[in-house]
């Protein structure tokens, strides 16, 4: 009898989804230049699941929380939190450029210094918000005494602008082009920095603890990650086809694929320019530390990666 129970229970684990190895939850927006994670299952083993987000802040509160594995983030963010000591680390890069500063159609701006007094969308902690204040800071206007910042998502940005609740948006695709496309806005510029940060965006961010005590599952992940990066730049159509799935028209998306890089490669290069982003959000008051970042980047995983795949 005895055995007759142990045999049961056995099979009770065995099919049991309580006992079944619990899927690996990987956090991202679901916009055309952050897709990748939604073909990691088709390279790896694991049960992969993609909970999708509509800003940083929240993947990484989550990521924090051990809700996620690994989740998207902007530089920006990520530089941010480390300021502030979270143990969050940069494993890959997501995606470069992006970016673009859209007014409306048939306002009276026509140069960045004449949104003095307007109310301009953005989204805190992203590359966006960075980039906004350092171009109205170049063009001789305070981001916090001559316009208005207006928390805005970025997918109400575009219904926010036409109805006129906003003068402005500075956003990531397909954002821009969609309000382009649709009449109700135009591009007044794409705001990257000069070489010391380049284009630069974002990237894919796990925490100490996983890099410590699961490196395995960070390797896989970033394998994931390379191969679907790779597979989507080598194949339009299955790019376009997926954005697609998410809302965006196939006209809109092959029009804001021109302003769109999906990556995932770092090296010291790349590191070298997030020092200098740090240092740029230093001077403009959005941190007021430097963060470590011999502790924030850990290019050990995508070196892995490039030796396997001959690079």
């Amino acid at each position: 009898m005895k055995k007759i129970i142990a045999l049961g229970l056995l099979c009770l684990c065995l099919i049991s989804p309580a006992f079944a190895e619990r899927p690996v939850k990987v956090g991202t927006w679901k916009t055309a230049q952050t897709i990748q994670p939604f073909f990691y299952g088709d390279y790896t083993s694991r049960d992969i699941e993609i909970l999708s987000f509509t800003n940083p802040a929240d993947q990484k509160t989550a990521l924090l929380a051990g809700n996620l594995s690994m989740c998207g983030t902007t530089l920006a963010h990520a530089i941010h939190s480390a300021s502030q000591g979270q143990p969050v680390v940069l494993v890959a890069s997501l995606c470069n450029r992006c970016s673009a500063l859209v007014v409306r159609k048939d306002g009276p701006v026509e140069k960045v210094s004449d949104l003095k007094g307007k109310k301009i969308g953005y989204v805190p902690g992203t590359m966006h918000e960075i980039l906004l204040r350092e171009t109205l800071s170049r063009n001789g206007l305070s981001p916090d005494r001559d316009v208005t910042l207006v928390r805005i998502d970025f997918f109400d940005m575009g219904t926010a602008l036409a109805r006129g609740s906003i003068d402005g948006f500075l956003s990531g695709e397909p954002f821009p082009t969609i309000a382009v496309t649709e009449g109700y806005g135009r591009i007044l510029s794409y705001p990257y920095y000069d070489d010391s940060v380049g284009t630069i965006n974002a990237g894919m961010l796990v925490t100490e603890e996983t890099v410590r005590e699961n490196p395995e599952l960070v390797l896989d992940l970033v394998r994931g990650h390379a191969m679907a990066t790779e597979s989507l730049k080598a194949n339009l159509d299955l790019w376009f086809k997926k954005a697609v799935s998410f809302g965006t028209e196939r006209s809109v998306m092959e029009e804001a694929s021109s302003n769109i890089e999906l990556s995932w490669d770092m090296d010291e290069a790349f590191v070298k320019r997030a020092k200098a982003l740090g240092a740029r959000m230093e001077a403009l008051g959005v941190i007021d530390r430097q963060p470590d970042y011999e502790r924030l980047f850990d290019l050990s995983f995508v070196k892995k990666v490039k030796e396997e795949r001959g690079l």
